[in-house]
């Protein structure tokens, strides 16, 4: 976190109008923590004279320093009034940065008999996600498991012959593992099917579909090519069921490319393994050459990064909220990190916030 900058409540008239957060401090006790999109106009709300009778908050006469950050954008703000919130505040910061945790699908994979659930916390297995809300997470592990034979049930099996069993194996829609109509290896098969679809987004189960209906459509079997057509266009409705940002947690990485408190530069921000990094400064100065020269920028940018921190459930709620919000104000390129890094459509989207900045 970078140092705050100071001013007294008498220098109102000479703080910047300008996004922020901020810090008021009395003489004792906890300080007041708020962002704000206009910096000026807020701290004059809090500290200029009122009506007694008044409901709105007033500091007048309490407050004795004030310590503000400028910031450039949603999730620079948003991110550093999580960590003065979490600094200042250790047992009440949930209750002030009011961040809803995203939901995942969770695949048990340390379960003999694995299955998935719904969940907002991060632990063992597969983490597949994250959803906006837990109505989408629900709505795509539906659609998911419709594709698998995957069990439903929430039990803890112990399979027997004699298990009552449920309506998805009367069905055909579950491999019944809890009457022993398979072994484990059998059922262990039809989740590893499962895991590869997630962490691949389809692409395990569409590309051989594909395939074979072309080979089909090839061979004039007109009507297996059109039954697996049919196939190929519901395992992509379902993967699109997922949304743009879903995917295996350890998979997760993006770039957003914001604007900067700095009039003349703008920021990329690296989400790599569910946590967001210290941000990196770009001058417009260098973007106005782009070409080779940028390229080999940011190269030499992401070759200089050292992913630090382990998954965090506020960074990805900060994630989806700005990005599925209608006030995003930057750019979000997803990423393979470290194998593939977008680098054309990178510079492209640097010099669209650069021109909207300007």
């Amino acid at each position: 976190m970078r140092e705050p900058l100071l001013a007294n409540p008498s220098d109102l008239d000479s703080m910047p109008d300008r996004p922020a957060v901020f810090l008021l401090w009395a003489g004792e006790g906890k300080p007041y923590l708020a962002r704000t999109a206009l910096l000026r106009r807020r701290l004059r709300r809090l500290l200029s004279e009122t009506d007694r009778a008044s409901r709105i908050l007033n500091l007048r006469g309490v407050v004795e320093r004030i310590e503000y950050w400028l910031t450039g954008s949603q999730i620079e703000s948003a991110l550093l009034h999580l960590q003065l919130a979490q600094k200042h505040f250790p047992e009440d910061w949930q209750r002030i940065v009011r961040l809803r945790p995203p939901a995942f699908v969770r695949l048990t994979l340390d379960n003999v008999f694995p299955r998935t659930m719904i969940t907002t916390r991060l632990g063992r297995g597969l983490f597949f996600g994250p959803f906006a809300t837990r109505a989408a997470a629900e709505h795509f592990n539906n659609e998911v498991l419709d594709l698998f034979q995957v069990r439903r049930c929430e039990e803890n099996l112990q399979p027997s012959p004699n298990h009552a069993g449920c309506i998805y194996g009367e069905m055909n829609r579950c491999l019944r593992p809890c009457q022993t109509a398979v072994t484990i290896d059998e059922y262990r098969h039809e989740a590893d099917r499962l895991e590869q679809f997630l962490r691949t987004r389809g692409a395990s189960l569409l590309e051989p579909a594909e395939q074979a209906r072309d080979r089909a459509s090839t061979e004039m079997q007109f009507e297996e090519a059109e039954h697996l057509h049919q196939r190929c266009a519901r395992i992509a409705e379902v993967a699109g069921a997922a949304g743009p940002l879903a995917r295996g947690l350890d998979q997760l990485a993006g770039i957003a490319v914001l604007p900067s408190a700095h009039p003349e530069a703008i920021q990329l921000w690296f989400l790599i393994g569910g946590c967001w990094q210290p941000p990196q400064l770009l001058w417009l100065s260098e973007i106005d050459g782009a070409g080779k020269s940028m390229d080999r920028r940011l190269r030499d940018i992401v070759a200089s990064l050292e992913p630090r921190g382990s998954p965090n459930p506020e960074h990805l709620a900060l994630l989806t909220r700005w990005h599925a919000s209608t006030w995003r104000d930057g750019e979000w390129l997803e990423m393979e990190w470290p194998a593939k890094v977008p680098y054309r459509k990178l510079v492209n989207a640097i010099a669209r916030v650069a021109y909207h900045k300007i």
